[in-house]
């Protein structure tokens, strides 16, 4: 009997939810076809997910049944076991600081890494590769703030910043100012006017 798929489940059910699964991390345990088979076989009886090619998690069961893991925990794993840096996009900022009511149809995040497609169940995550200055402050205010303005466009960018100016601490106002060579020249010019009020 065959007991690979068992040995790999267990193995797999350990983890924290979100943890991404391959077929490399269990080739101490049989040959790379065996363990692609596995994990094939692991997926067709819904006890893995495919997130994307050659990349599993184990669904979440509850007493409600079973769903993929959240976004943020598949989030967090890639950007453990990858070293990228992945942030929320302009709009979803826009929306999380109070400068617009809209939320995102659709979840997209910003990535140091390659642009890619991730499947959890049925919610499509894409993983868009973004420029250096969208990525520089990272998930901290300031860096929100930034993809936020970009997002809004320069139309919209005295009302945000005026929104900001309410919002976020010195530090983060001293961050924007710190980014501003790498960052488009509107946002840089409307950053310096904006934080000699804030």
């Amino acid at each position: 009997m065959n007991h690979l798929p068992e040995s790999i489940l267990s193995a797999a059910q350990a983890q924290a939810e979100g943890s991404l699964l391959s077929a490399r991390a269990f080739l101490h345990l049989a040959s790379r076809s065996a363990v692609n088979q596995a994990l094939t076989r692991l997926t067709r009886k819904g006890k893995l997910m495919r997130v994307t090619r050659g990349i599993y998690v184990v669904p979440v069961v509850s007493r409600f049944g079973a769903r993929p893991p959240s976004t943020d925990a598949v989030i967090k794993a890639i950007e453990s076991t990858s070293g990228e840096v992945i942030v929320a996009n302009g709009a979803a900022e826009a929306n999380a600081l109070g400068l617009t009511s809209q939320v995102p149809i659709r979840e997209v995040f910003l990535t140091s890494g390659r642009s890619r497609e991730l499947q959890l169940g049925n919610r499509s995550v894409e993983l868009k590769h973004g420029h250096r200055w969208q990525l520089v402050l990272g998930k901290r205010p300031a860096g929100m703030a930034i993809r936020a303005l970009y997002s809004l466009g320069p139309e919209q960018a005295e009302t945000a910043l005026e929104i900001l100016t309410t919002k976020l601490p010195p530090v983060e106002w001293a961050a924007m100012r710190a980014a501003r060579a790498v960052l488009p020249g509107w946002i840089a010019r409307a950053v310096s006017e904006a934080s000699e009020h804030a």
